[in-house]
């Protein structure tokens, strides 16, 4: 029984011997750490910097913009009007013409030999009837003794009557054929652009032929658009000066703004029934030419009589669920959301109807480096309002 108790008794030992071990371990490891926290630093947390920009305001008026297309204010089909063979063309295709320029010279041989005929049947027809005259007042004196009969007076007066009315007829025929000399040589019958020949020389034309080229004018260029019927109402309540009130500008396909002096000049007048619009016209100044027809361009109206709105950089402006918002940078530093109603595009600028106030902070770059309720360190910038070019402060 002895050597089973001492056995016993020598494991217990050796697991309370492991048991006080571990125990120390785990005393010695906690006054470590407890040593670590003691003396370790607290670490430093970074503010992000944001680049921000000051929210600004500007006297913008009230402002409307349509879908339009430009149309030449002139518009004319050249054509042929005798018949006869091109023999040149003066003028360069896509160039400008002026008023009364000589354009093509269809071949006036004929026409030239047509004029010569029939100045000499007019002045043979002038001759006749003189002769008819003179005769007549022969007999006319002669009836008097009664030495001619009223028969033959009659006749006398017929013939004469007869020559006058040829003499009528040869100055028409002269007339005509001098008309046909002169269309032979087509000119221009405005200042404008000729486009594509469709007719070289040495082809054969005729007055129905399709026309020769086609010749427009661009100066004023003519803007067609379409106006709501409940404005247009609003428009013919207007007095004419305050019609006149307003900043025509265009939107052109490249994105260019066209700034020419611009007006509107027709009002339809009656409302399409299909659309429930009236087809309205402007016109804008195109002197450099720049301007084409058939371009889709925007045209833009705006008030004289204006107000002043904040403006937003359009890189500042974000859109979720709720719409559209901007970061805001608050007075502690801290980022918030904030919804916003936008109006008009403005270059690179957005007006802001509502949900921001002028010199509120607004992140512009860093965007995606915070969320709201984030601290941050702003850094103010300022951006071009045309191009959006983003810069350093002058003071910076």
């Amino acid at each position: 029984m002895q050597p089973k108790l001492g056995s016993n008794f020598m494991k217990w030992s050796t697991q309370i011997g492991r048991k006080n071990v571990l125990v120390s371990s785990a005393i010695l490891t906690l006054g470590l750490l407890s040593g670590c926290d003691d003396n370790a630093d607290q670490p430093v947390v970074e503010k992000p910097a944001v680049s921000v920009f000051q929210v600004k305001t500007e006297e913008v008026g009230q402002y409307l913009e349509f879908v339009a297309r430009t149309e030449p204010n002139q518009s004319v089909e050249i054509r042929a009007r005798v018949e006869g063979e091109l023999i040149s063309r003066s003028f360069t295709e896509g160039g400008i013409v002026t008023k009364g320029q000589e354009l093509f010279q269809i071949d006036p041989d004929q026409y030239s030999a047509s004029l010569a005929e029939a100045e000499a049947d007019l002045k043979s027809q002038r001759v006749g009837a003189a002769n008819a005259l003179r005769n007549l007042e022969r007999g006319q004196e002669l009836s008097k003794t009664g030495f001619i009969s009223n028969s033959d007076l009659d006749k006398l007066v017929t013939t004469s009557s007869q020559a006058e009315a040829a003499v009528r007829s040869a100055e028409a025929n002269l007339e005509k054929a001098s008309l046909n000399l002169q269309y032979s040589t087509i000119h221009a019958p405005f200042t404008g652009s000729i486009g594509r020949v469709k007719f070289n020389v040495g082809n054969l034309v005729t007055p129905q032929s399709d026309s020769l080229a086609t010749l427009i004018s661009i100066d004023p260029m003519y803007v067609n658009f379409q106006l709501e019927e409940a404005r247009y109402l609003n428009y013919l309540q207007m007095p004419e000066d305050v019609q006149r009130e307003v900043n025509l500008t265009l939107r052109l396909p490249n994105n260019q703004v066209y700034t020419g002096d611009g007006i509107v000049n027709f009002a339809d007048t009656r409302i399409d029934e299909s659309t429930g619009t009236v087809a309205m016209r402007a016109e804008f100044s195109n002197k450099n030419g720049s301007l084409v027809p058939g371009l889709f361009v925007t045209l833009m109206i705006e008030t004289e009589d204006k107000e002043s709105v904040a403006l937003v950089p359009q890189v500042a402006v974000q859109e979720n669920q709720q719409g559209k918002f901007v970061l805001v940078v608050g007075d502690d530093n801290k980022v918030v959301a904030r919804v916003v109603q936008l109006g008009r595009r403005m270059n690179a600028m957005w007006v802001v109807e509502s949900g921001l106030e002028a010199d509120e902070l607004i992140i512009i770059e860093g965007l995606q480096k915070v969320r709201p309720g984030a601290e941050v360190e702003p850094v103010e910038k300022t951006i071009d309002s045309i191009t959006g070019t983003i810069t350093e402060l002058a003071n910076q």
